[in-house]
């Protein structure tokens, strides 16, 4: 049974600026929680005790120990009563191999790891990941996805692979489906031998690291494959998401939203188109209102949408595939579709928004649209100002009345 796992957090999460220009991306908000909680849960339940952390940077660090700490608030909330989270000591690391390679030695582990980086969603069976890897006998195991989309295969690395999945090579981001090997893609999610530390401290690799080529994906797993060692694929036939971009993010929002039952995103049903969070007295008086508000008409819903604690929301308001976190405030007549408002945040009356993240503790005036937009946390837009595929950086403020198209906004 694999009891460790490790999550290298050193990179900027620069495809998701702005939401990550102060957050680590593994704790951006993520269906009303942090992303990364996602997947420690769903470890936790396979039987993964040891979560370690390789943080590298300050905000890597600051907004995931302030949060995770030691693992108390996981095992409170959770009832998980052995899950203990560590840190990478304070040791620059050069890529994500090299993370994983200050933490095992740090902590001195001499036992099968399971890798994994902090910006995905996966559901994997732990068990028959760990069985194929121990009846191949692999010094590595790299979960491998199909792709439907052949358009996306553009974006990963692809596995060449023989008939008994031994993996040959793999083709980074190949620009066409011609020139890939096939369609099964690198998740990002590995199952690492006893040996492999030895390999991750060897004269070659530190040659490697000195040279700055420490990245799994494009440096250390071609180098144990070119020097014979036994890597091997393992087909992850759930749901997977690396949550990249801001696009990326949508699509997973709502295909967990749509895919997950309420007890797994911390939820109940209220209507067939509505979940909502929270069981506190007040939480519950709001449900209550809410609840009322649809049945009358005063708020009309579509699709699948998501309501979180201490939400508070007027009438003659549209909810359609939309993401609400808590404490936030939606006034009278606005309009939400494809779109995650993130928590704290202030929507006056008549506003649009759609196909959009809203950044945390946001304020956006009245009769403002928002389109194919990315708003930064603490950012306040004007009354009146039109929004069109657009990004803004965290704390700006927009004026009243003004039409912005097409820029980045630092």
């Amino acid at each position: 049974m694999l009891r460790k796992a490790i999550f290298p957090l050193g990179g900027l999460g620069t495809r998701l600026y702005p939401l990550t220009v102060e957050t680590s991306k593994a704790v951006i908000r993520f269906l009303n929680r942090p992303l990364i909680e996602f997947t420690i849960v769903k470890l936790a339940n396979q039987g993964v005790t040891e979560f370690y952390m390789g943080v590298s940077g300050y905000f890597n660090y600051k907004e995931v120990y302030d949060y995770f700490g030691e693992g108390l608030k996981i095992r409170l909330k959770y009832g998980f009563p052995d899950v203990r989270i560590r840190y990478q000591p304070n040791e620059d690391s050069i890529g994500n191999a090299d993370s994983v390679r200050i933490i095992m030695e740090y902590y001195d582990i001499k036992e099968e790891v399971l890798v994994a980086q902090g910006d995905l969603l996966f559901d994997i069976d732990l068990a028959k990941f760990y069985s194929s890897h121990k009846e191949k006998s692999a010094f590595m195991s790299i979960a491998v996805k199909f792709l439907d989309d052949a358009k996306e295969i553009r974006h990963f690395g692809v596995a060449d692979l023989d008939k008994d999945w031994r993996i040959r090579k793999f083709v980074e981001k190949p620009k066409s489906i011609e020139e890939a090997p096939s369609r099964y893609v690198n998740t990002g999610v590995y199952i690492l031998s006893k040996e492999f530390r030895n390999f991750i401290s060897s004269p070659k690799v530190m040659e490697y690291r000195e040279r700055g080529l420490m990245d799994f994906g494009q440096h250390i797993i071609p180098l144990a494959i070119e020097s014979g060692l036994p890597v091997y694929a393992f087909e992850l036939k759930g749901y997977w998401f690396d949550i990249g971009t801001p696009e990326r993010y949508l699509e997973a929002v709502f295909y967990m939203l749509r895919n997950l039952p309420p007890e797994e995103l911390e939820a109940k049903m209220l209507t067939r188109n509505v979940k909502v969070q929270g069981k506190s007295k007040e939480s519950m008086e709001l449900h209550k209102q809410i609840l009322q508000n649809i049945l009358s008409g005063n708020i009309k819903v579509d699709g699948d949408n998501l309501i979180g604690r201490h939400v508070k929301i007027g009438k003659n308001v549209s909810l359609a595939n939309s993401v609400v976190d808590n404490y936030t405030i939606i006034n009278d007549g606005v309009s939400i579709h494809y779109s995650v408002v993130m928590d704290r945040c202030r929507i006056d009356s008549g506003t649009v928004i759609s196909h959009s993240i809203v950044g945390r503790h946001t304020k956006i005036g009245k009769n403002v649209r928002i389109e194919n937009s990315v708003i930064g946390d603490d950012v306040i837009v004007g009354d009146g100002s039109t929004l069109r595929n657009v990004k803004i950086w965290p704390h700006k403020e927009i004026p009243s009345n003004v039409h912005i198209e097409n820029i980045v906004i630092r």
